[in-house]
């Protein structure tokens, strides 16, 4: 088992915790650019993947670190997509300039969502947020001038600094790119003081309030910027799916969504892109599945239900808070601690302990 020992403050502040890792990280990256030539017929999902995962890093945020949970996030991932479309169509802004924006307005109504929101948590503030989507969703239907309505709205591929990204591997070249910014700049933002306020608050609000830190505020900024990372994910994920309708924002999506952070594991942005991988695979192995089922006893007739997508993401989620609560990245730090502890590896070791400190008991 390897021990690191530390010599100086600088190691702490580092992104990386040793050069090994560094190197792992390095490697990783070389593979994900020639990903597209080893496997060209799934650049596509892998697109979808890296768009996810700027959208579990903005649910992280809010849901992993600060312990605000959401399932508003479709409507600011519409937002930013629909904020986007209208400025490059409709005003025809360049792209970057259009993506800058529909982050700097998707934080506004992040920062508007929060301000509200500030003195409910728990279940109340899931149901602000469910209610706030709602009302998002049914913006989206009526305001036909910007959204298109119910007949929806094109979008065409998106043309950076006079270069098109109408190719595949072009735009996963530029998804992985917005997926690595928004690692560095959230990775960042926790290493600092603000990021070490917000996992205070999850904590224990108490006890962060009586350190000094301003409740109000920082849940606040966990809000926006949350938000302008869904933002920025829906700024891309326009140009994904080319057409964009109301429907497609739905609250089954807020659940996805919420599904992704859970089961790729809360408190953790390597939790965020385990669990985007997870939920963009899952559809694409049940649409399989549905073709590989033979038609016995009926069987066929009831894979192609269409409540049955929905229903496995709710028995998933379920699984897993029951019996994995630390998700998927949870269990992998449990396999390497085994093998690095092996065979003086304790299973008590992850047991599950009471969340709340002694101070919350007063409330």
């Amino acid at each position: 088992m390897r021990f690191l020992f530390k010599t100086s403050y600088g190691q702490d502040l580092g992104m990386f915790r040793d050069g090994v890792q560094r190197n792992w990280y390095i490697a990783l990256l070389v593979g994900l650019l020639l990903l597209p030539r080893v496997l060209p017929d799934y650049t596509v999902d892998l697109s979808l993947v890296f768009i996810y995962g700027l959208c579990g890093i903005s649910l992280m945020v809010l849901a992993g670190y600060t312990g605000l949970v959401s399932l508003g996030h479709a409507a600011f991932l519409g937002i930013g997509a629909y904020a986007h479309v209208y400025f490059i169509h409709d005003l025809h802004l360049p792209w970057i300039v259009s993506v800058a924006l529909a982050c700097v307005i998707t934080a506004a109504v992040g920062v508007l969502v929060g301000l509200p929101a500030l003195r409910m948590t728990g279940v109340y503030l899931t149901i602000a947020t469910l209610a706030f989507a709602l009302i998002i969703q049914e913006v989206f239907a009526r305001w036909e001038h910007v959204t298109g309505g119910l007949k929806g709205k094109p979008v065409d591929k998106p043309v950076l600094f006079g270069v098109s990204f109408a190719n595949d591997v072009a735009f996963y070249m530029l998804c992985l790119a917005f997926l690595i910014g928004g690692l560095w700049v959230t990775l960042n933002i926790l290493r600092a003081p603000t990021g070490r306020a917000w996992v205070a608050i999850r904590d224990s609000e108490i006890a962060a309030q009586s350190l000094g830190v301003n409740l109000a505020v920082y849940k606040t900024m966990a809000f926006g910027y949350s938000a302008a990372l869904m933002g920025v994910a829906g700024a891309l994920f326009s140009h994904k799916i080319g057409f964009l309708a109301p429907d497609i924002f739905s609250v089954l999506l807020s659940i996805q969504l919420l599904l992704m952070v859970v089961v790729g594991g809360l408190g953790s942005l390597h939790g965020a892109v385990y669990g985007a991988v997870f939920v963009a695979i899952l559809p694409v192995l049940i649409s399989q599945a549905r073709d590989a089922v033979p038609a016995w006893g009926g069987l066929d007739r009831f894979v192609k239900q269409p409540g049955l997508e929905p229903g496995l993401f709710g028995l998933i989620l379920v699984l897993f808070i029951l019996f994995e609560p630390l998700g998927i990245y949870g269990r992998w730090t449990k396999i390497k601690l085994y093998f690095a502890m092996f065979p003086l590896y304790k299973r008590a070791t992850f047991r599950r302990q009471k969340a709340y400190m002694r101070s919350e008991r007063l409330r």
